[in-house]
């Protein structure tokens, strides 16, 4: 499975339950990654979508410990067991926090845009490059948007 992630200089991922910033580059290069795939995430996540609803042109795998909980056009599984069970192993990994600490021991492949910046946050990522199961293995060129600079990095689980 593969994982996509946006992070700021320490790993943050969100605030009161959105993204950090949003960066029209980067929202058509998460498409390009994941249009066609299965991707997986929560619940909340899920409900910062617009309208609430599952993304088009995807298989929406979407992790909810909430009972009865479904959702039209997406299929919804109660444990990461359960998910794994029936994910394609080209799933892709969109978040929220607790799903991607879940599932990144899943993982072999992370797509991260890092920020070069530090935002308030309250959700976090597990940093990769303090992780010695995870290296480094392409970044881009610096990229810009509204003063704000980020770059694309390849991470992969080191064999």
């Amino acid at each position: 499975m593969d994982l996509i992630v946006v992070v700021d200089e320490n790993w943050a991922i969100g605030r009161g339950g959105d993204q950090l910033v949003y960066i029209p580059a980067d929202l058509k290069r998460f498409k390009e990654l994941t249009m066609g795939r299965a991707v997986i995430l929560g619940r909340k996540t899920l409900a910062t979508f617009p309208g609430g609803r599952p993304l088009k042109g995807r298989t929406n795998l979407i992790l909810s410990a909430t009972p009865g909980y479904q959702v039209e056009g997406g299929e919804v599984f109660p444990d990461v067991e359960a998910l794994l069970a029936r994910a394609p192993a080209d799933a892709c990994v969109i978040g929220g926090e607790s799903v991607y600490r879940q599932l990144l021991p899943h993982c072999d492949t992370a797509y991260v845009t890092r920020i070069k910046a530090a935002f308030p946050a309250d959700r976090y990522f597990p940093n990769l490059d303090e992780d010695p199961e995870w290296e480094l293995t392409e970044a881009s060129q610096l990229q810009e948007h509204e003063d704000l600079h980020y770059d694309y990095a390849l991470y992969r689980r080191v064999k």
